[in-house]
């Protein structure tokens, strides 16, 4: 048979791959397994219960939901039953779920359970229609989905030719699935997909998998996203068991617990891993200490290929000391690691793939389906620093600025109710321009070099590409977040909040005082060892690239807080927002030194100046202070100049 409506997988999966672990879920601190049987049926008779609650072809029905086996259950049963599915995150703010309610036109909403509803709650109540509601986990005075399935039980014999009919009427060309782009600005927009721009995308990227149906993956990104829920089709298709991890605090006991062969993750949750493993090393005795951070030192060399003999002998000794206790915190096999959402450090991936848990970087984006291009380990195909080659299928050029233009069966439909803003980004030989600048390595690789629309002048004239700039500087152990500004400035600056776990350590270890992050972070000597680690690193960068100035802050992005989107991207329109009284501080934009600029010194009261000679005495007093606090500074640096190295290399 052929896959070519993503619910073809059904058949799929009981024809090629019939398995009593198909998906899984935990409940109560017990994994509850479904076979393949058991998904097809569960999603059938839901969408008998469907049909039986009078939902029709092009209706919308939104989900919000945690990661789970019933998503599946209701995803296949809207697909048979030709319903559009909307899936929206979990952790949207109330506008944005309103705006989504409304601009959807959706007439029912699947839901998780009792969290999740009074997180909606005032959404709904502020939404000019009404929307039927349903939820997984018992709500009182609430229908649950159960229902639907007792609906489509009793309704069989009824429905299931309905439905038949249904089935066979759906074309690859139809519309399938309506995803709501996290963004980092403005209303969310509404990407229309099909059943093509899906499966052909996931039978694409299927291709380069090495694991097999023989293998275990864990599922904890969202699948509201369309980078889990494409790779949670590509690993139906090929057979692979997903289990659903609990939550995002238990990923590390889920990888053991069910010994993983792999997952998908973003940069963020491999950086988070990263720091774990470090900071172990901290704890270990002096000579298990330097042999942990001599090895830690050598994975960040490691490379696919290329790699000596003499490389190749330390890192077998290393792979038993230290490498392998790290797959068994996770499981003990060798993994395979998909990253994307957004650009991964290469010593995140040379740390890892070093300790048999490769990670391979890909790129994409809702409009695509979302695969463009993706590193392929079962051709060989790698190379650390890119995205890897262009996908089967998929076609892509460059425009005279640099920006990635791709076409082929992966472009969305089109934006939902904005035909104006579809024209301006698939223009008329339908190139879908992505925003993203980029080039080819070794004419295979595709390497992205930055945002279009978030690259930036200074006010020499000189680009700055921000994300290359963050993404370095966050190499640092001393860095945890990261954004560089500086538009129409002469120079750019960084606000950064520090890694204070590294940060607390290295404080201890010179007897630093402070009562909390607050009182940390403005130490002279915190600010010196900042200055430092933001000297070394600006060497491998062009003069203008350069960060000049920084400022420490202590409050964390992330999306709950709304200074990240949902896949932990910078809203840099909300930083900028936030922190413009602290940048125009970096770049001495004083609205009160300007105004007095402005209108010359008639504004200065002559007592003033006055009041300034007769207290002349104090100014002194204070400079002699002054010239205390830097001499105190200047032997404190040359002591961290002098002791101060990075961990690994003792």
């Amino acid at each position: 048979m052929e896959v070519t409506r993503v619910f073809d997988l059904l058949d799929w999966l009981v024809e090629k791959h019939p398995k009593s672990d198909a998906l899984a879920g935990k409940i109560n601190g017990e994994w509850i397994r479904y076979s393949t049987n058991d998904y097809y049926k569960l999603a059938h008779l839901l969408s008998y219960g469907l049909c039986e609650i009078g939902l029709k072809s092009g209706d919308k029905v939104i989900t919000i939901s945690n990661n789970r086996p019933e998503w599946n259950f209701m995803d296949m049963a809207l697909a048979m039953t030709g319903i559009i599915h909307v899936p929206i995150y979990p952790t949207l703010s109330t506008e944005n779920y309103q705006f989504i309610f409304k601009h959807s036109d959706a007439k029912v909403i699947l839901i998780s359970g009792p969290q999740l509803y009074k997180r909606i709650r005032i959404a709904l109540e502020k939404n000019e229609t009404p929307i039927k509601i349903y939820t997984i986990d018992p709500i009182e005075s609430i229908p649950s989905v159960s229902e639907i399935l007792q609906l489509g039980i009793e309704n069989r014999t009824k429905n299931e030719p309905i439905i038949n009919a249904r089935k066979e009427s759906i074309q690859p060309d139809d519309f399938f699935s309506l995803i709501y782009t996290s963004g980092t600005t403005g209303d969310p927009k509404g990407v229309m997909l099909s059943h093509r721009n899906i499966v052909t995308n996931f039978i694409s990227h299927s291709k380069v998998q090495v694991m097999t149906s023989k293998d275990r993956v864990l599922s904890f990104l969202p699948l509201c996203h369309i980078y889990e829920r494409s790779m949670n089709y590509h690993f139906q298709y090929l057979g692979i068991s997903i289990y659903y991890a609990e939550n995002l605090g238990s990923i590390g006991a889920n990888l053991a617990e069910i010994h993983a062969n792999g997952f998908c993750s973003v940069p963020r949750i491999i950086e988070m891993m990263y720091d774990k493993l470090y900071a172990a090393g901290k704890d270990l005795s002096p000579l298990k200490k330097q042999i942990y951070f001599i090895a830690f030192k050598h994975a960040l060399k490691f490379d696919h290929v290329g790699k000596k003999l003499w490389y190749r002998m330390w890192h077998r000794l290393f792979d038993r000391l230290v490498y392998s206790k790290w797959r068994d915190m996770l499981g003990g096999n060798r993994m395979t690691v998909i990253s994307g959402s957004s650009a991964i450090q290469e010593r995140m991936i040379r740390l890892f793939s070093a300790a048999g848990i490769c990670i391979y970087e890909g790129y994409g984006m809702s409009e695509t389906s979302p695969v463009i291009a993706v590193n392929n380990p079962h051709d060989g195909l790698i190379k650390i620093g890119t995205v890897g080659p262009i996908l089967e299928g998929v076609e892509i050029k460059f425009a005279d600025d640099g920006e990635i233009l791709t076409r082929g069966p992966q472009v969305m439909l089109g934006y939902y109710k904005d035909p104006e803003y579809t024209a301006k980004v698939v223009d008329k030989d339908g190139w879908f321009h992505t925003g993203d600048v980029g080039q080819m390595i070794d004419g295979t690789y595709l390497k992205i070099t930055d945002r279009k629309k978030e690259i930036f002048k200074l006010s020499a004239g000189k680009y700055i590409a921000p994300q290359l700039i963050e993404n370095k500087f966050r190499e640092s152990n001393f860095i945890e977040q990261i954004m560089v500004v500086g538009e129409n400035e002469k120079f750019a600056s960084a606000l950064i909040i520090p890694n204070f776990n590294h940060l607390h350590f290295w404080a201890s270890k010179y007897k630093l005082h402070y009562r909390d992050n607050n009182a940390l972070i403005n130490l002279p000597e915190v600010r010196l060892r900042i200055q430092k680690e933001i000297d070394n690193l600006n060497k491998s960068l062009a003069p203008h690239e350069q960060i000049k100035r920084f400022r420490l802050l202590t409050e964390e992005w992330n999306p709950q807080n709304g200074f990240l989107s949902p896949t932990l991207k910078l809203k840099r329109n909300v930083l900028l927002k936030k922190y413009q009284p602290i940048i125009n501080d970096i770049y001495n934009h004083n609205p009160q030194s300007s105004a007095l600029f402005k209108n010359g010194f008639k504004q200065i009261d002559l007592s003033s100046i006055q009041f300034g000679l007769k207290q002349f005495h104090f100014t002194e007093i204070i400079d002699n202070q002054t010239k205390k606090i830097k001499k105190r500074i200047k032997k404190q640096k040359e002591k961290i100049n002098k002791q101060d190295r990075p961990e690994e290399e003792k």
